[in-house]
């Protein structure tokens, strides 16, 4: 499959960054979208990226990007979820406000961003839409309850629009990332090689996903550093 133009969501510069780098490395035309798309200018200038503003969780934002591409030539065939937002504490501290802006940012902006996406890709009859998953996907840690129900409701919905889009041309990825992210803020410790997973490979697992022949799509992978335990 063949894509021509992708849509990352929650941009920022980690994997954000090295998806763009490698979108455009492949000849996709590639759009950022944040809420603060000022702190994109660097990698966007670098990769010719065109940067948008939209904050995922609203529905009114979410319709006008999507307008916004549309009326540039740039309706994405690609969309790639990253926006989340965690708060953690004791179950009983928790603040409900702070749960809530989780769960909206974290699993209710997907679907408002992937509802947007597939309304435009299904007339083609081809797409792709994939997530960025965590550990916490998986796994509900301790402390930690809001960010295991954005996150499980995360790959839910994966799931769900897989079941149901597959059959007809969207490829629907969920990618568990369980493990840290190597940084310039999270620089990987000398005496622990390799226990960070680097934003570039995550990348190209996204790429293998959307180079898989139809005849073998994955609707989850996940990747973690070869040290990582789990």
């Amino acid at each position: 499959m063949t894509y021509a133009s992708a849509l990352i969501v929650g941009a920022g510069a980690g994997l954000s960054a090295a998806l763009a780098r490698l979108f455009a490395k492949e000849g996709m035309q590639v759009a950022l979208a944040a809420r603060s798309p000022a702190k994109l200018a660097a990698f966007a200038s670098a990769t010719g990226a065109a940067t948008y503003t939209c904050d995922a969780g609203k529905a009114e934002e979410v319709d006008r990007l999507f307008a916004e591409l549309d009326a540039a030539g740039a309706t994405p065939d690609v969309v790639v979820y990253n926006p989340s937002y965690r708060t953690r504490g004791a179950f009983v501290d928790l603040d409900p406000a702070e749960v809530h802006k989780t769960l909206e940012i974290t699993a209710y902006g997907a679907f408002l961003v992937a509802q947007a996406a597939v309304r435009r890709m299904l007339p083609k009859g081809q797409g792709a839409v994939l997530f960025t998953g965590a550990s916490a996907s998986v796994k509900g840690y301790a402390q930690s309850a809001p960010f295991a129900m954005g996150k499980f409701a995360l790959r839910g919905l994966a799931q769900s629009m897989a079941r149901e889009l597959q059959p007809k041309g969207i490829h629907v990825g969920h990618v568990v990332v369980d493990g840290g992210i190597k940084s310039a803020r999270r620089p990987e410790p000398a005496e622990a090689p390799d226990s960070l997973l680097d934003p570039d490979a995550i990348a190209e697992s996204y790429l293998h996903l959307l180079r898989q022949p139809r005849s073998a799509w994955s609707w989850e992978i996940a990747v973690r550093p070869w040290v990582e335990k789990f």
